[in-house]
C-alpha cells in the first residue's frame, strides 16, 4: 500500500519556509555571493527582485530571546562596553558579530548592511557600529518621521531619491542588476502576502477568536523575511483560510475557553513568551487586537506608493495616527481591557505608551495595565509583577461586566 503524506497546516509551513529562506542565505555564501545584514523595516522587496540574500539581525535578537539565549549575549555584549541601557537586539547582534558564533541561532556574516531609520535612531547608530566594526559598505536610507496623517508627495520624492541611489550602490556591491519586471512581480506578490496576512490577523475579530493572538507573535517572522515570495502568500492564504474555517464553525485553537478580550500592546517578551501567555490563557484571557504583527504588511499599488508605505511603520506614523490605529481595532475586536509592554529596549515605542495608556482608557472606556519587559533580555521582567498586574486587570473587567449587566437588568 502506498503511503499517504499528511498534509502540513499552515503554522509547519511557514516554519519550514522560515527554516528554508534562513538556509538560502547560507546558501548563496558559500557560492561566494554577496549577502547583508538587513533591518526588519527596509523594503525587502528591492533586494528579492536582484535576487540578493540578506539576513535579518532582529529576527535573530528575538530567535536567540526566545530560545533562551539572550541574557548570555547581551551580558557578553556589555562586557564588550556596551550600556545594558541599548536594545537587546542590538546587544545580541554586537555579541554575535565579534564571536561569530551562537548556539541558539547563527546567521552569516555580512558583506554590507542595509538600514532605514524609520525605526529607531538605536538602529541606525547600531548598524553605523557594525559597519565600522567589521569595515563594510553601509547603505543608510533617512526616513523622516510622520508629522501629520499621511505621507506627502514631497517626502515620497525625498524617500524614493534615496532607494534609487541606494539600488545603484547594491548593483556596484554585488554585481546584480535591478530588473524593475521582476521588481513590479516581486511587488505583487508581496501585496498577495500582506493581503493574506492581514487576512489572517482579522479573525481575531471573531467571537470566540479562532485563535491566540499570540499566534500572531509566533506566525509572524515571514511576514518580515519572505513577504515578496510566492511561498509566503501561498502560506498565508493558507493561514487565512484555516483560521476562517474555525471561525465559521464558531471554533477555536485558544485552549480553556475564552472569557476575556484583550488588547496587547508592544513587542513580545520573546524570553518570556510562554509565561505572559499561561498567565493569561489559564485564566480565560485571549489576546484579540495587537498591531505588532500586522504592521509587518505593506499595502501599496505602485513603487512611489510602496516608498509611502515604509513610512508607516509604528515607530514612524504619527502619534495621533498610533492612537487611532489602536483605539480602532479594539473596538472592531471588542476588547474588555489593554496590557502595554514597557519594554526596556524599545524606548521608541515605550517612551509613547504613558499618553497611549491615557488615551486608550479615555476613549476606549477600558481598564489598562502595563508592566514592565525587554523583548529579549530577561532580566528586565518579573513574573510576580506581571501576574499580580494581569490578576488586577481581570479584577476591574469583571467588575466592568457585573455593572454593565446590573445596569442592563436595572
Amino acid at each position: 500500500m502506498a503511503e499517504t503524506t499528511e498534509k502540513l497546516n499552515a503554522k509547519q509551513v511557514l516554519r519550514q519556509l522560515q527554516d528554508k529562506i534562513a538556509q538560502d542565505v547560507w546558501d548563496a555564501k558559500n557560492r561566494g555571493e554577496k549577502i547583508g545584514w538587513c533591518a526588519s523595516n527596509f523594503p525587502q522587496e528591492i533586494t528579492t527582485a536582484m535576487g540578493i540574500q540578506v539576513a535579518f539581525p532582529e529576527n535573530m535578537g528575538a530567535a536567540v530571546g526566545a530560545k533562551g539565549g539572550g541574557q548570555r549575549m547581551c551580558e557578553y555584549a556589555e562586557g564588550m562596553g556596551y550600556s545594558s541601557d541599548l536594545c537587546s537586539y542590538s546587544r545580541i547582534n554586537f555579541a554575535y558579530a565579534d564571536l561569530g558564533k551562537c548556539e541558539e541561532l547563527e546567521i552569516p556574516m555580512p558583506d554590507f548592511l542595509l538600514c532605514c531609520n524609520n525605526i529607531c535612531n538605536c538602529l541606525m547608530k547600531w548598524y553605523e557600529n557594525l559597519a565600522l566594526e567589521l569595515d563594510i559598505p553601509l547603505l543608510l536610507i533617512d526616513i523622516p518621521h510622520l508629522d501629520e496623517m499621511e505621507c506627502d508627495a514631497d517626502r515620497v520624492k525625498y524617500i524614493r531619491a534615496q532607494f534609487d541611489d541606494c539600488i545603484h550602490q547594491l548593483e556596484e556591491i554585488t554585481g546584480k542588476k535591478m530588473d524593475y519586471d521582476k521588481l513590479r512581480s516581486v511587488m505583487e506578490v508581496s501585496q498577495r502576502s500582506s493581503k493574506a496576512w492581514l487576512r489572517a490577523c482579522s479573525y481575531m475579530s471573531a467571537k470566540p477568536s479562532p485563535f491566540s493572538g499570540f499566534d500572531i507573535f509566533n506566525n509572524m517572522a515571514v511576514a518580515c523575511v519572505g513577504r515578496g515570495t510566492v511561498e509566503a502568500a501561498e502560506a498565508f492564504e493558507q493561514l487565512a483560510d484555516e483560521y476562517a474555517e474555525l471561525a465559521a464553525k464558531g471554533e477555536t485553537t485558544f485552549k480553556g475557553g475564552e472569557k476575556y478580550r484583550i488588547l496587547f500592546e508592544g513587542i513580545a517578551c520573546w524570553a518570556n513568551l510562554r509565561f505572559t501567555y499561561k498567565t493569561l490563557q489559564s485564566q480565560g484571557v485571549n489576546l484579540v487586537a495587537t498591531i505588532y504583527g500586522p504592521a509587518f504588511s505593506f499595502l501599496y499599488s505602485n513603487l512611489d506608493e510602496l516608498m509611502a508605505a515604509y513610512a508607516y511603520v509604528p515607530n514612524s506614523n504619527c502619534f495621533e495616527k498610533e492612537v487611532q490605529l489602536r483605539v480602532d481595532e479594539a473596538a472592531k475586536n471588542g476588547v474588555e481591557g489593554a496590557i502595554i509592554h514597557i519594554n526596556r529596549s524599545c524606548k521608541k515605542w515605550s517612551g509613547n505608551m504613558y499618553e497611549m495608556e491615557r488615551q486608550l482608557r479615555e476613549r476606549l472606556g477600558i481598564p489598562v495595565i502595563t508592566f514592565d519587559g525587554d523583548q529579549s533580555d530577561p532580566r528586565a521582567f518579573s513574573e510576580a509583577q506581571y501576574a499580580t498586574r494581569v490578576q488586577g486587570l481581570i479584577e476591574i473587567m469583571e467588575a466592568n461586566r457585573q455593572k454593565k449587566e446590573a445596569e442592563k437588568n436595572a
